[in-house]
């Protein structure tokens, strides 16, 4: 894997920002993306604009074309094992809804438990929420340990017989940690319950095989893997999917439509009304070539050299606050003593170095911690360690000036 080549062929990062080389550690947020991608969207627009599976024309034929291809393209990403269960949503929280909608408050009652866990993306709590208050379950939370992940014994006793629902992210997007989501499966299937995967950051970083992990449920979102903004996937178990309702009704998903009843189309297109997202998806397929021709295993192999680097510099950095386990994905959230996050990105960034300042969507999670909000360096396959050093040397300017002013 030769980064110095990869980054040549992401246009963004060639810029300057504030006259200094833009160095981007906010992928969290969402990923730059490369030409192949760019190219890939462009062409569709240019050329075989038409929507899909409805006109017999030629334009409409090629479209058609890619987007069913772009999902036997994610069906073999994720090794799912069929496309029906490959469902096209706009992104990781369009999909968790679409569970806790059609399956959770139709399923649940009084008495049952959705199990969580602090860590947790709002994206995987709220929907949650508002699942237990329209049905009368109870929610319920996995206790973190001191370090920000979970422990297989605490995960055994929160999971009971009563627990129907278990949804738990594949990697946080705050702490780093990588959540042992095979195992946990293990448990919920043992008490009878259906496992939900938020793999918004799993998916772009690490191989995901969803028939290995045995999950019930995998979300996840194209813009944090290279693809357009708009476009993600819920992948499902085909027995679940079937006996699901959907819940966008309109053109594109229906079968038959009389004057006081309707019926749908078979899956995956039952969940899926409407004009899709055809140039998202099919930008999503060539992000996906992209990815597979860097090779996933070679992604999380630079990735994890650079988090390990990245915590070497920064816990050497006096006055630093880091959260999150010592074995952690591609990312680290931190404060510096006496400066508020959202100062210390301004100040970075007039450096030109992105990084993210805030509650990360996990307010929650920085109520656990006992902070209001935090600094977070997000690093991707086209990051590298000299990234790391413009961030510890804009740390080292930020530190200086704050110094001064107090």
């Amino acid at each position: 894997m030769n980064v110095h080549e990869i980054r040549q062929q992401f246009p963004i990062l060639q810029q300057n920002v504030n006259g200094q080389p833009l160095v981007y550690l906010d992928s969290s947020a969402t990923s730059q993306k490369p030409i192949q991608v760019i190219e890939a969207v462009n062409a569709y627009y240019r050329e075989d604009n038409a929507n899909v599976h409805r006109g017999v024309h030629t334009l409409g034929s090629r479209a058609t074309e890619q987007y069913e291809g772009a999902r036997e393209k994610v069906r073999r990403f994720i090794n799912a094992p069929s496309a029906a269960e490959v469902i096209f949503t706009r992104g990781t929280t369009t999909a968790i809804n679409l569970v806790a909608t059609s399956y959770a408050r139709t399923k649940l009652e009084p008495g049952d438990e959705i199990v969580i866990n602090e860590m947790e993306h709002h994206s995987n709590i709220i929907p949650w929420q508002q699942a237990a208050k329209a049905t009368g379950a109870t929610l319920k939370y996995i206790p973190l340990q001191e370090d920000g992940t979970l422990s297989m014994e605490s995960v055994r006793e929160t999971i009971t017989d009563h627990t129907k629902i278990v949804a738990v992210t594949h990697v946080s997007n705050v702490l780093g940690t990588v959540n042992p989501v095979q195992e946990i499966a293990k448990v919920a299937h043992e008490h009878g319950a259906i496992m939900l995967v938020d793999g918004a950051q799993g998916a772009p970083h690490m191989r995901v095989d969803v028939q290995k992990l045995d999950v019930d449920f995998y979300a996840f979102s194209g813009h944090k893997m290279c693809a357009p903004t708009g476009i993600g996937v819920l992948y499902g178990k085909r027995e679940l999917l079937d006996n699901m309702e959907p819940v966008e009704y309109g053109g594109e998903m229906i079968d038959f439509v009389d004057l006081y009843d309707s019926t749908w189309k078979e899956l995956p297109w039952k969940f899926e009304g409407g004009t899709p997202i055809i140039g998202g998806a099919i930008g999503l397929a060539a992000a996906i070539d992209f990815l597979e021709d860097v090779g996933m295993d070679a992604i999380l192999d630079h990735e994890k050299k650079l988090a390990d680097y990245a915590m070497e510099r920064m816990t050497a950095f006096d006055g630093m606050d880091i959260y999150g386990p010592e074995e952690r994905a591609a990312l680290v959230t931190f404060n510096l003593k006496g400066v508020h996050p959202h100062d210390l990105a301004t100040v970075l960034d007039a450096e030109g170095i992105a990084v993210r300042a805030g509650h990360h969507c996990a307010q929650p999670l920085m109520k656990w911690l006992n902070v209001t909000a935090t600094a977070r360096a997000s690093f991707y396959l086209y990051n590298t360690e000299d990234d790391v050093d413009r961030l510890i040397d804009g740390l080292s300017k930020t530190k200086e000036y704050f110094g001064d002013v107090f």
